[in-house]
């Protein structure tokens, strides 16, 4: 009842005229009642609206302006004129209220997003950017992967080469997390201070299986002591869904001089700064540690087949790291020119020892070689295909030696995890 007699007062009934339903200040009824709540007086020609542009001007009597202004039009102007009041005045402002709650939202999503991120676990560092995080009391680093379309081979799955990069970025990130990265390609300061940076001397990799597109994989990295003058630098990939293996590797790094390109020795200052991140752990307990073969010679008596390719020379820049010379990736790329292309459908790399020799400049012109035991076969899940590989520059020095080993093609998701090495040890 009271809510219709509200009503009635904003909404006047059929039976209700306009000037029954509405008052002017002075409590008088007006003869009629505008739309806009003005009153209006009546035309004597209702049917038609005139408007002429003399009305604002004042009459004149005997030629002189008279204002037709009397007490009670004095009083009215001393009134300020108030707008009457309708449905649509009285209602709040909307849109401050919408802006004060949208604000409080934002607010709270914000609070409860940065309460979110928090680390589960109190050892370890997250980056909320994906650049990774220190883990296991500094002594690993952690950052994870997604596989990218353009990442992906013929056969729908990672190349070595994308691993291999994955390998180079979480090194690097690691030295940066924590706050030994000088002005070289993961040069420590005291290493920046002598002009020394890291090259690589040996790498080997054990692959378990091949990512898909879109799989998100775990890289773990540390470093260790490799001798009087060298570093180890470990990897251990896993398959975030699955915690399956999926590639482990190891390698060897020594000094050189950016200057003069010759090979250094590690410097006291240099060890006191990476030494408290030395880890015992190895990820690969059987290191390959035989000389690596030329390709050509001969096993068994048996010549073996030799492949090669030649004319590889280093793209303008493209190839070339802030230290000028080729990235290590790259020599991969170029090892695997030679391989015969009845390996590269049939079989997939299991395994990989690169041995570098010499760096390679960006007006090298190089060619691959390949040696190729054993044979493809059909069906045979047990064949496995050795090789050996050699990159060297047409004029004869040896750039990288190699050895690799292929096994077959094996449908997705049959990987298993590698034994020795349980995931929940990461």
């Amino acid at each position: 009842m009271a809510g219709s007699l509200a009503a009635s007062a904003f909404f006047p009934g059929p039976g209700a005229s306009p000037a029954a339903s509405a008052k002017n200040l002075a409590g008088e009824v007006p003869d009629s009642l505008s739309v806009r709540g003005i009153v209006a007086k009546p035309n004597a020609n209702s049917g038609n609206m005139q408007v002429k542009a003399q009305a604002q001007t004042l009459p004149k009597v005997n030629g002189t302006k008279v204002n037709l202004k009397n007490a009670s039009s004095d009083t009215e102007e001393a009134i300020p004129y108030t707008a009457p009041k309708t449905f649509y005045n009285q209602l709040p402002d909307w849109s401050m209220l919408l802006a004060a709650v949208t604000t409080i939202f934002l607010a709270a999503e914000k609070q409860w997003t940065l309460l979110d991120w928090k680390p589960k676990k109190p050892d370890m560092l997250v980056d909320t950017f994906g650049f990774g995080g220190i883990i296991q009391d500094g002594m690993v680093f952690r950052q994870n992967f997604i596989i990218r379309s353009y990442e992906i081979g013929a056969d729908r799955t990672a190349s070595i080469e994308t691993l291999m990069n994955h390998l180079q970025e979480t090194a690097l990130n690691h030295v940066k997390t924590a706050g030994l990265l000088g002005d070289g390609f993961g040069a420590t300061p005291e290493m920046s201070k002598r002009n020394l940076i890291w090259v690589v001397s040996k790498i080997q990799l054990l692959v378990e299986k091949y990512p898909l597109w879109e799989d998100t994989v775990q890289v773990d990295t540390w470093v260790a002591a490799a001798g009087k003058n060298g570093m180890r630098r470990d990897w251990h990939v896993l398959d975030c869904k699955s915690g399956c293996t999926i590639l482990r590797a190891t390698s060897v790094w020594v000094m050189m001089n950016k200057n003069t390109r010759r090979l250094s020795k590690m410097p006291d200052e240099v060890r006191a700064e990476i030494g408290p991140y030395f880890n015992a752990r190895a990820a690969i307990t059987d290191e390959q540690s035989e000389k690596l073969a030329k390709p050509g010679s001969t096993a068994g008596g048996d010549a073996m087949k030799q492949f090669m390719r030649k004319g590889l020379t280093p793209r303008w820049w493209g190839d070339l790291d802030v230290n000028q010379h080729v990235n290590n990736v790259k020599y991969i790329g170029w090892i695997l020119e030679s391989a015969p292309i009845a390996i590269l459908e049939k079989h997939e790399l299991a395994s990989m020892t690169l041995d570098y020799r010499k760096e390679c400049g960006r007006d090298s012109v190089l060619q691959s070689l390949t040696t190729v035991a054993g044979e493809c076969v059909d069906g045979d899940t047990d064949s496995t295909i050795q090789c050996d590989h050699l990159l060297q520059l047409e004029t004869g020095a040896d750039i990288v030696k190699a050895h690799t080993e292929w096994r077959p093609k094996r449908a997705h998701g049959e990987g298993t995890p590698m034994g020795g090495f349980p995931a929940e040890s990461a």
